[in-house]
């Protein structure tokens, strides 16, 4: 009986030896920190590594998490300048840089960074419309990040970013800002619009003015080389008529062949016959009532002057017959009586 208490006895204390052992090392992981009290007041903060502590004497409590942290916050309900109200959702960036202080003098500094970020994104978006916090979102993170930066500094906590990561503003809201996005992107596409057909017009006109300058000056050039031509050509005809001098008897005769084509013309409402006619007639009257030179075939049969002059008499009366006629037809198909 004494041999079996003895051993009872020597097994407790070695698992009390034991469990005091395990008491007494404590090890504390990378970038963690526990607070240590002794008899009910704060001693030391264990660092990372291997610590020794008095066991049922200091009281070691649980770890705190020295790395950056996030906290993403639910939406909030804020209520802008011109009273409306708007969902915003924001993600904290924050690390504990005392854990004496974040354990000590906050209950619970989660909590704590919450209900302040809420307070201040409501005062700091209470004093914006709605079109400003949509648009002012670095302003409202730099404002943010400073009040909380300056609030939790008591509290061991730095915060390092405060993002907003969402603003959702009510229905009718965004389905009137829906009917302005649509509205500015038709109005700047009837703009566009607008300027494309103007630069095409403008275009085509500056293309039309350029084509109508080089017509013209093609025109002009045309009209200068036709003149050029027409006048070198009179120039010939001129040189040539008086190189070969010619008499009034070949004037009078071509004369005489151009005046059934002065009827012609469909714009004449009457048809003048010129006084000159009784002239180029007595001048063609006159040149076949001269004699001319005998050709080859008059030597061969030579007549004698009485034939020859009643020939050229005879080709005279027809001449001037065939004249009048000519006229008289050429007046006749005009249905207008000539005159004299």
């Amino acid at each position: 009986m004494d041999i079996s208490a003895s051993l009872v006895a020597g097994l407790l204390v070695a698992l009390l030896a034991i469990f005091t052992v395990i008491r007494a090392v404590r090890i504390v992981p990378q970038a963690r920190a526990r607070n240590v009290e002794r008899l009910g007041r704060y001693h030391k903060t264990l660092t990372p590594g291997l610590n020794l502590v008095i066991p049922y004497i200091d009281r070691v409590h649980p770890q705190i998490d020295l790395r950056e942290q996030v906290v993403s916050f639910k939406p909030q309900p804020v209520i802008t300048e011109d009273n409306l109200v708007v969902e915003i959702d924001t993600v904290l960036y924050f690390q504990v840089t005392d854990p004496r202080a974040a354990f000590y003098e906050i209950a619970s500094f989660l909590q704590a960074v919450e209900q302040l970020t809420v307070t201040t994104l409501r005062n700091v978006v209470g004093s914006m419309d709605l079109e400003k916090t949509l648009t002012s979102r670095d302003t409202i993170n730099s404002q943010l990040r400073g009040v909380l930066d300056e609030a939790t500094g008591k509290w061991g906590l730095r915060v390092n970013r405060v993002e907003i990561k969402a603003i959702d503003p009510p229905q009718s809201i965004k389905e009137a800002m829906q009917k302005q996005m649509r509205a500015e992107r038709d109005k700047r596409a009837a703009i566009l619009g607008a300027e494309g057909q103007r630069q095409s017009q403008i275009l085509t006109a500056e293309g039309d003015k350029q084509a109508a300058v080089l017509r013209a000056e093609g025109n002009r050039t045309a009209a200068i080389l036709q003149a050029e031509g027409q006048s070198r050509a009179i120039d010939e005809v001129f040189q040539a008529i008086h190189r070969n001098d010619p008499d009034p008897k070949l004037l009078a005769y071509q004369y005489l062949q151009a005046l059934p084509q002065l009827a012609q013309g469909q714009g004449n409402n009457f048809w003048v016959i010129p006084s000159e006619i009784t002239t180029a007639l007595q001048g063609v009257s006159k040149a076949f009532s001269e004699s001319l030179p005998p050709s080859p075939a008059t030597r061969a049969k030579p007549a004698s002057d009485d034939e020859a002059a009643a020939r050229a008499a005879d080709d005279t009366a027809e001449a001037a017959q065939a004249a009048a006629e000519a006229v008289a037809d050429a007046a006749e198909a005009d249905g207008r009586p000539p005159r004299a």
